[in-house]
């Protein structure tokens, strides 16, 4: 006979299963299902694919696809080979008003993707502790971030240029992802190290992707 402590607390859960009857994480299967909506480039089309959704009435993207796709150019081939797909994504659901991702790397089924989110019309990135820290002050201050209070709370407000430099910050972060997926055989323990890992490298090349787009003349860039 089972120990009841080994045993799910609520009658309709079978012993052994994850979250009420799940048979896998819910992170996995949110990752798959976002990579599986995409297919694998065909050998002969030319990497990255890019996407870009109508970013809808009350969001905008700070760069267009094309200036995205420069930046990434930008970076060393041997770090941005491979990644098959580049999605400017509009947020959905209750993600534009709560949890709305900056960026997110997916791998899987021939498709590594980098998705970059777009943002609201007034520029701001409402905070969702009780008070910004004096580290993470000092972290979005390097984009020119400017911190205030209202009736909903703490955010960050950002000028256009510090957004567009964020914009190719959060990109170059996610290539680090895939980086450090490929190269170091990333695992769940080591999450801290792999995000570490990623915002290094993106403080080491977002100048190189920045630079990128004040010689790119077909760009759309107010990067002074």
């Amino acid at each position: 006979m089972r120990d009841r402590k080994h045993t799910a607390w609520r009658k309709n859960r079978r012993f052994g299963e994850i979250h009420g009857g799940r048979t896998r994480l819910r992170l996995a299967d949110n990752v798959f299902r976002r990579v599986h909506s995409l297919k694998p480039p065909a050998p002969s089309e030319p990497l990255p694919v890019c996407i870009a959704d109508n970013p809808s009435r009350d969001h905008f993207f700070p760069l267009d696809v094309d200036a995205c796709a420069a930046a990434l150019r930008a970076l060393p081939e041997r770090d941005r080979a491979g990644i098959t797909h580049l999605w400017l994504r509009r947020p959905r659901g209750r993600a534009r008003r709560h949890d709305q991702p900056l960026a997110r790397y997916a791998c899987g089924n021939g498709v590594r993707l980098v998705e970059l989110f777009a943002w609201r019309h007034d520029r701001r990135l409402p905070w969702r502790g009780a008070v910004p820290t004096e580290r993470e002050i000092r972290h979005w201050q390097r984009f020119g971030a400017v911190f205030a209070q209202d009736a909903d709370g703490w955010f960050a407000e950002f000028p256009l240029a510090g957004l567009q430099r964020l914009f190719v910050h959060l990109l170059c972060h996610e290539v680090g992802h895939h980086v450090d997926w490929y190269r170091r055989h990333w695992s769940p323990p080591s999450l801290a190290r792999c995000e570490e890992a990623a915002e290094q490298y993106a403080f080491r090349f977002t100048a190189r992707g920045v630079q990128a787009l004040r010689g790119d003349g077909d760009a759309w860039c107010e990067i002074p």
